[in-house]
Parts: C-alpha cells; structure tokens; sequence
C-alpha cells in the first residue's frame, strides 16, 4: 500500500534570483514536502523540464504543492492543463500563499476564480499598451522594433560575392556568425 505524498516546486526566473528559491525552498520543507523539484527559468519558457517531471511523478492521493501560483502556471489555460494533469492522475494541489487546497470545493472555486482574475488583469494590460503604441504612433513618437539582421541580407550577399570570409562579414555588420549562415541559407535555398 502506497502513502500519499507532499511534493513541492519551486521556480525562479533567473540564477540570479537565489533568495527567492531559498524561501520558496524554505516554506515547502516547513509545509512537510518529502520531495521537491526545483529550477530557475523563466515561466514563459517553452519547456520546464521539472515541472514535467513532477507532473509525471506525482500519484494518487499525492499533493503538489507551490508557494504562490506565479510560480506555477504562466496563464489561465496552463493553470488549467496543469489542474487537469494532477486531477487525472488522482492528485490535488495547494498554494500556500492563498492557503488554497483543491481538495476541496471552495479551493476549486477559489482556483478557478483567481486564475480568471489574472488573465483578465493581463488582457488589460496588453490593450492599455496596444492603445499606448498607437497614440505614440500617431504622435510620431514610436519606431518600433529595431530592423534585425535580416534587414542586412542585400550586404551580407554583396560581401559574400566580394569573397569575404564569415568573420569579416560578422565584424563589418555587427552581427552574429549564425545570422551570416541563416541569410546564406536562404539564399542558396531560392529559385534562381
């Protein structure tokens, strides 16, 4: 017969954030976690190797267990595919910082709730900055993004032709080695 088991995670944006992993490292030991996953990469990642891990490890009748839900889920619809994981398997989650159990009806509601909030206080924010944009736009205030190397093919083919070397082409253009490759890529991959 197996035991249920407290499983924490803990996440970081960066290496450079080594107090917040210790607290958050901290609070999961004093929450009674027998095992904790842990990492330091940013939410938008497009993997997290150790939360896949815990999702993959945690069994039925298990708690996972996170601080504050940021440290979590990135989204609404991630904190959802991250609930309905641990809810297949049979497994409930707790975030410490809301003193909020799924294992329970009002802590369903709560997460459901929150999570909501958070998605609607992001789309907010991304139409005042639309809107922002546009006015500065308008003003005549707003260049947008700065043109990246492809804006430098046309010189990158005219070196290559001159017969300069990658490097000469890197150091006259100011940009990278694999930026020089990609356009050369391209270019050799065109209908002639």
């Amino acid at each position: 017969m197996s035991t249920s088991a407290l499983v924490g995670y803990a996440r970081t944006s960066t290496t450079d954030q080594k107090a917040g992993l210790e607290a958050q490292l901290r609070d999961l030991e004093q929450a009674g976690c027998t095992k904790v996953f842990r990492e330091e990469i940013s939410s938008v990642a497009i993997d997290r190797p150790q939360l896949a891990a815990v999702l993959e490890w945690v069994r039925e009748g298990d708690t996972l267990i996170v601080t504050k839900l940021d440290r979590l889920a990135r989204s609404v619809a991630d904190l959802v595919s991250i609930t309905k994981a641990l809810k297949a398997k049979g497994a409930g989650l707790r975030i410490l910082a809301m003193n909020l159990d799924t294992a329970t009806p009002t802590g369903k509601l709560m997460l459901n709730l929150l999570g909501s909030i958070a998605e609607f206080e992001r789309e907010l924010m991304l139409e005042r900055q639309r809107e922002g944009i546009a006015k500065a736009k308008a003003d005549g205030k707003y260049e947008g993004r700065q043109p990246t190397a492809r804006a430098k093919a046309k010189d990158v083919m005219m070196m290559r032709a001159e017969g300069k070397s990658v490097s000469d082409t890197v150091a006259a253009l100011g940009i990278s080695r694999a930026s020089v490759f990609r356009i050369l890529a391209e270019h050799a991959r065109r209908p002639v």
